[in-house]
């Protein structure tokens, strides 16, 4: 058999198992709009609880994105340049969040979070209460989802030419200069895709938020509420409704981004 032959029915096979797998993501969201009357929907989208619920779930997870970018980015600009002692370890410690049960990150929140932990005493001194607040709900998401964005912009900053950094700091360009007017230009596509992960991450956490603040309600609780309160026929009018923002958020993101493959 001709090696191109071969390849052709390599690629056939591939074609049917990817098919395979994006039918297994696509089949459940379309069972979702397919099972939820239009009606329905119009009506719950209009509901102010639900209103609140996804502006609170939208502007908290931006909230922690944009507040743990600041370190975020040049922490990962530092795991991509430098080799120090324990490198690997740290490289793993980012990576717990994802690793661990998310109830588990949401108990192991509870415990600083809360009153009788070290953060939420500080806090309650100075007026502020992390645990049933919008405030915990985002240290809850930026928890679980601040690794997508360090990786993310960790191979951005990996794959910026070392010695155009260097070639600059020659010149006599300051390191910041440096980091701000070549690392990050260059690594910019990298850092806007963790960016937009981590708040999409953030976006659907449930098993932490639930721990730290049940009310007021994310959506994802919202949802989780709901089924457990009416039944799925009344989760799935506002699961819809958030998958269409979510959808319709990501792909603008996308494009924003400079995505060319979003289509």
């Amino acid at each position: 058999m001709k090696p191109s032959r071969r390849l052709n029915r390599m690629q056939l096979l591939f074609s049917l198992l990817g098919g395979a797998v994006l039918l297994f993501i696509l089949a459940p969201l379309l069972a979702v709009f397919l099972r939820s009357s239009p009606a329905l929907m119009w009506e719950t989208a209009r509901e102010s609880a639900v209103q609140s619920s996804i502006w609170l779930t939208l502007t908290a997870s931006l909230g922690a994105t944009l507040l743990f970018a600041l370190p975020a980015i040049p922490f990962a600009w530092l795991l991509a340049r430098r080799r120090f002692p324990l490198r690997r370890l740290v490289a793993g410690v980012i990576d717990l969040p994802i690793i661990i049960p998310h109830s588990a990150a949401g108990i192991a929140l509870l415990v600083v979070l809360s009153r009788e932990g070290v953060l939420g005493a500080l806090a309650e001194k100075v007026g502020l209460q992390l645990t049933g607040s919008p405030l915990g709900i985002m240290l809850a998401m930026a928890f679980v989802s601040l690794p997508f964005l360090i990786h993310a912009a960790q191979d951005g900053f990996a794959a910026v030419p070392e010695r155009l950094e260097k070639v600059a700091l020659n010149l006599g360009a300051s390191p910041l200069r440096v980091f701000t007017t070549i690392s990050l230009p260059l690594a910019r596509r990298s850092i806007l895709s963790g960016l937009i992960l981590m708040w999409a991450r953030g976006m659907s956490e449930f098993g932490a938020i639930i721990i730290i603040a049940y009310h007021p309600m994310v959506t994802p609780v919202m949802m989780y509420e709901r089924l457990g309160s009416f039944g799925l026929k009344y989760a799935l009018p506002v699961t819809a409704v958030f998958l269409l923002v979510s959808f319709a958020l990501f792909i603008l993101m996308r494009v924003v981004a400079g995505d060319k493959d979003v289509a």
